[in-house]
């Protein structure tokens, strides 16, 4: 077997290495805010997250924290930020590669969410991994209507701006919110009955 050395003559073993660790923020709109899923160890609360074993990928590490620390399986999480400063963890010289999925609440009902805003005191730099998940699903939402599909296949425009709403965390203006996104929306032939008033129509994602 060859033994790789570098250009200082120095095995690859010969350098310290940080633990590798993954931690998931799992973000859904619950009561009109949007809200994080937390988990509690000894540590304190947390995101439900893990260190990546011997041979193991990021993928399947995140899939493993999530099913054995959160109960929560069939996600699909992305990537978001690698959070590297060396005094981030107590326990030692820890990189975690923070994770992103954004989930309608219902396929989460079984998971206690907490809203954002109330997420406080958590261990390590979790707080931050959350801000960062948030920016980003607002910056997603302020560019296209609904892109991770939380409404379902069809919705009405006051459904949109209710939920866009909550993700901004502020009430968006009705006219300019309608103008700007319904040029990305198809407009059905369907309506939903209103209980008050006429039956709003229904839209559906361009790309659907």
């Amino acid at each position: 077997m060859t033994i790789y050395r570098d250009t200082g003559d120095k095995l690859l073993t010969d350098y310290p290495r940080p633990s590798v660790a993954v931690d998931t923020a799992v973000l859904a709109v619950k009561d009109g805010a949007v809200c994080v899923a937390l988990v509690q160890n000894k540590t304190g609360w947390r995101l439900p997250g893990t260190f990546v074993h011997e041979r193991e990928t990021l993928a399947d590490a995140v899939l493993r924290s999530l099913r054995d620390k959160a109960h929560i399986e069939g996600l699909r999480p992305r990537q978001l930020h690698v959070f590297d400063a060396p005094d981030r963890d107590d326990r030692g010289w820890v990189m975690s590669v923070a994770h992103l999925v954004v989930v309608p609440e219902a396929s989460v009902s079984h998971v206690s969410l907490t809203p954002v805003a109330d997420a406080h005191d958590l261990v390590y730099d979790h707080a931050t991994i959350i801000e960062m998940a948030v920016r980003t699903l607002r910056a997603a939402y302020l560019a296209a209507p609904d892109p991770e599909h939380l409404l379902g296949p069809e919705f009405t425009l006051l459904d949109l701006l209710r939920l866009h709403s909550a993700i901004a965390g502020e009430l968006l203006g009705k006219d300019t919110f309608r103008r700007h996104m319904r040029s990305q929306l198809v407009e059905t032939d369907a309506y939903r009955p209103g209980l008050v008033g006429k039956p709003a129509r229904l839209f559906r994602h361009a790309e659907a």
